[in-house]
């Protein structure tokens, strides 16, 4: 099997628009995969200020750790497990994250998004595959069946650019880019603001906790988040009212005194502070031709269960692996299209997922409010009532279960969504937990493995299995990889099965006989994809 490093590609660049953490994901994800990538930037230069995207979630520092920097942001961040929600001075509920393997992760770190940059700038800076442009404004894009054209301001003048393929990551003011490939980006504006504060102070116990306050008594119909960072910093994020301005609150002193309502006399330093306004917007369209929008470019949603930049590394993943079979001719270019059906499929579950959590935190009239006073009030006593208290569902991956290339089990369906914090059981599009494994006297994961390429794992022996053309798989026995049974247990595989795992570890199907493989392999390369593209 062809690993990603032994791709030997001699075309042009692929170009990344954008280098923040998507853009630098999606680079450094194509570079893997051996494909050289331009990144361009209208920034002059990197700025690190703010906190901003503050909490990773395991399977995004699982597609990191593929690129090396998975386990240095682990190792930096600050790990939480715990949610709590509390309504007034009551709590209503808490929970544990789940894992139904043994990951290598946490399910989450909380580690600032300037210090993911970096790190990330880091591995851009060791790979000789990726190239940095900054001061590149793309101010406008051409394309035709063969090449991508950008057109970019620099100060030394005006510049084309020309790329096989091209992934925006611009962010939610890549106006231009959208306008540019004709797609819209509809949504709504919330009226209420968040003030965002990160404080340096000391709050015992509180330090691998998100705590989540529904109309405390010191913000009245209001709610305030905190989470905990690295180097005892606090981010806390209050609901304001929309009329709200920071500069008068800090001169009468209302600052000061909303901080002191949480950490007390303590002593605190301010380390950033915001105002936001939050948005909910989708494209209609995230392929176009040969380009790829990802990220804030293609998806807006609020904070409330950490879904942006989860959600924009996934993008990433799935953008990178399929123009890299395409480059390389294991998929034709139809492929391409189901980025668009997966990810935009994902980005309305994110979106369904937070304007019920924005509904639910600001209501917009008498009615919703009444609505919403009752579930608390009734929640304190009640844990039928408690179910219906949304203080931001955490992000997860998106299962791929209708994805054109999913095979279907219908012994393994898909369920809905498990209670908080829990995990589905394997099934075709769902990612694979992730398994400790020893693979010729080497440690690895299963995730890491899988993502070298179509990883088969088979109950069956490998030497029943006959060879599947010149397909970028490898076949795996489950019997040899895994003697302690753990994998077979995490995953529910039978002897008689042979799972096909894609190159972001979802699970493309489970089959039991040499014909339904083949079917299903090629159904995942695309290659029984009836599209134009």
């Amino acid at each position: 099997m062809n690993l990603p490093g032994e791709f030997n590609y001699s075309g042009k660049p692929v170009v990344v628009i954008g280098n923040g953490p998507v853009g630098q994901t999606t680079a450094l994800l194509l570079a893997r995969w051996g494909i050289p990538v331009v990144v361009l930037d209208q920034r002059t230069e990197r700025d690190l200020v703010g906190s901003k995207a503050i909490c990773q979630q395991r399977d995004v520092l699982d597609v990191w750790s593929s690129v090396g920097a998975g386990e240095q942001i682990a190792a930096e961040g600050l790990t939480w497990t715990t949610v709590r929600t509390f309504y007034r001075e009551h709590e209503l509920f808490n929970y544990e994250l789940q894992d139904l393997g043994n990951s290598r992760f946490p399910p989450f770190v909380n580690i600032s998004q300037c210090r993911t940059e970096e790190i990330l700038d880091e591995k851009i800076a060791a790979q000789p595959l990726i190239e940095v442009r900054w001061g590149h404004d793309v101010s406008a894009i051409d394309q035709d069946a063969d090449e991508v054209r950008l057109r970019c301001g620099t100060a030394e003048g005006e510049v084309t650019i020309t790329a096989p393929y091209v992934v925006s990551c611009a962010g939610a003011k890549g106006s231009l880019i959208r306008k540019s490939l004709d797609v819209s980006f509809e949504g709504v504006s919330f009226d209420d603001r968040f003030l965002i504060c990160d404080i340096r102070t000391d709050l015992p116990g509180w330090e691998s906790e998100r705590r989540f306050y529904f109309d405390p008594e010191w913000n009245p119909g209001r709610q305030v988040l905190i989470h905990p960072c690295p180097n005892s910093t606090f981010r806390i994020d209050w609901q304001v009212p929309a009329e709200y301005s920071l500069e008068e609150d800090e001169l009468a002193g209302g600052l000061d005194a909303r901080i002191r309502h949480i950490v007390g006399d303590q002593p605190y330093d301010i380390v950033w502070k915001s105002v936001y306004r939050f948005q909910s917007r989708i494209v209609d369209r995230m392929h176009v031709g040969r380009v790829l929008l990802a990220g804030d470019c293609a998806h807006l949603v609020a904070p409330f269960g950490a879904r942006g930049l989860n959600s924009g590394v996934a993008d990433a993943e799935n953008a990178a692996w399929k123009i890299a079979f395409v480059l390389r001719g294991f998929s034709p270019a139809t492929i391409l299209s189901t980025y668009h059906d997966e990810r935009h499929a994902a980005a309305v579950e994110n979106l369904d997922v937070t304007t019920a959590t924005m509904d639910f935190l600001v209501p917009q009239d008498e009615q919703q409010w009444q609505h919403r006073r009752a579930i608390l009030e009734h929640s304190v006593s009640s844990a039928e009532t408690r179910a219906q208290v949304d203080s931001g569902r955490l992000s997860e991956p998106f299962w791929y279960s209708q994805s054109p290339l999913t095979t279907c089990d219908a012994g393994r369906p898909v369920a809905t969504r498990p209670p908080r914090g829990g995990v589905q059981a394997p099934a075709p599009g769902v990612i694979v937990p992730d398994v400790p494994l020893q693979i010729d006297h080497d440690a690895t994961t299963l995730r890491m493995i899988a993502r070298a390429g179509i990883l088969l794992l088979t109950g069956i022996s490998v030497g029943d299995i006959e060879p599947l053309h010149d397909w970028p798989v490898r076949i795996l026995s489950i019997g040899h990889i895994d003697p302690d049974g753990h994998l077979a247990t995490a995953l529910g595989i039978r002897s008689d099965e042979i799972w096909v795992i894609r190159p972001d570890a979802h699970i493309a199907a489970i089959v039991g006989n040499q014909a339904d493989l083949e079917r299903a392999v090629s159904k995942l390369l695309g290659l029984s994809l009836d599209r134009v593209t």
